[in-house]
């Protein structure tokens, strides 16, 4: 880039420089005026690994209207980078969905190193994001298709406390008892590979609605909570919180414990509860094959 263009990426990158030594008591970041405004150059992928509360959030997926977690990382990141900067999470959360270690991969200009970035990018993102690793990957790496797994937790609370405002945001404040040996049973046939269309939202056709499930427990926790764990390969759209919507059903003995072999062989989700509320949700961990890797790790 050359001429106005590239003056006003300078500027951007100059000015991102101050505010964040000035006003958030940082060392002096790199500077590098050459790999500022050569915005091609962008020859270094990282894979930043972030937690945020989606409850403010339209999801994390940008949207025609609406505030997303995907639109203010990348606004965060292009400062620092001194013009447009695309992230790719591992996984797309709904509005209101939380991230516990979302990995999303991004390409930097070359003076960036993963310790700057780290503590940059925290220095720029509101209170409800967070970035706590970053790690140097190949270039070309993407958090979403390059995943070989992914894991979810959802949380229920089955107190009176749930209700708490500290507390709703990120668990179902339910309110009721669960009869866990049934949901744990009602949970044991959802490991393998199944067909998983009866779980999902079923909008355009897609090639195929299997999922390969390694990991599906339920757990009672001391703190009036109850969680669902569960990891596969892939999650269909609204997967979890369809399952855990008929679970809890099952749980409050309005269904049978044979419900979920019955809906994993069904055709459609006519039969299956509505979704559990998003608030519950966590994207919890994604996980890639080790050559991917370029550097160590820095976390926070």
């Amino acid at each position: 880039m050359a001429g106005s263009g590239a003056s006003i990426g300078w500027q951007a990158y100059r000015a991102t420089r101050r505010f964040v030594n000035v006003h958030k008591g940082l060392t002096q970041l790199p500077e590098r005026r050459e790999s500022a405004i050569l915005l091609g150059s962008m020859g270094r992928a990282f894979l930043l690994t972030m937690q945020f509360d989606g409850t403010d959030y339209c999801g994390w997926q940008r949207q025609k209207s609406g505030r997303s977690v995907q639109g203010t990382v990348e606004e965060a990141l292009g400062r620092l980078a001194g013009g447009p900067v695309k992230a790719v999470a591992a996984g797309r959360t709904d509005a209101g969905v939380h991230a516990l270690g979302m990995p999303v991969t991004v390409e930097m200009p070359q003076r960036w190193e993963s310790a700057d970035l780290l503590r940059a990018a925290n220095a720029l993102l509101p209170s409800s994001i967070a970035v706590t690793a970053v790690r140097e990957v190949r270039p070309g790496t993407n958090a979403r298709k390059h995943a070989a797994g992914r894991r979810y937790q959802y949380d229920i609370g089955v107190t009176p406390a749930a209700r708490s405002p500290f507390r709703s945001r990120t668990c179902w404040p339910l309110g009721l008892a669960l009869d866990v040996g049934a949901l744990g049973r009602a949970a044991s046939v959802i490991p393998g590979e199944h067909d998983f269309r009866a779980f999902a939202v079923l909008r355009e056709p897609k090639p195929h609605y299997r999922c390969r499930v390694i990991e599906a427990e339920w757990h009672r926790r001391d703190d009036g909570i109850v969680r669902f764990v569960v990891a596969a390969d892939r999650f269909l759209h609204h997967m979890v919180r369809f399952l855990v919507g008929t679970m809890v059903e099952i749980g409050l003995g309005r269904r049978s414990e044979d419900a979920m072999r019955e809906l994993l062989l069904s055709e459609d989700n006519r039969d299956t509860a509505p979704p559990a509320p998003a608030a519950g949700l966590s994207f919890v961990a994604a996980w890639y094959p080790d050559d991917i890797w370029v550097g160590p790790e820095v976390t926070w």
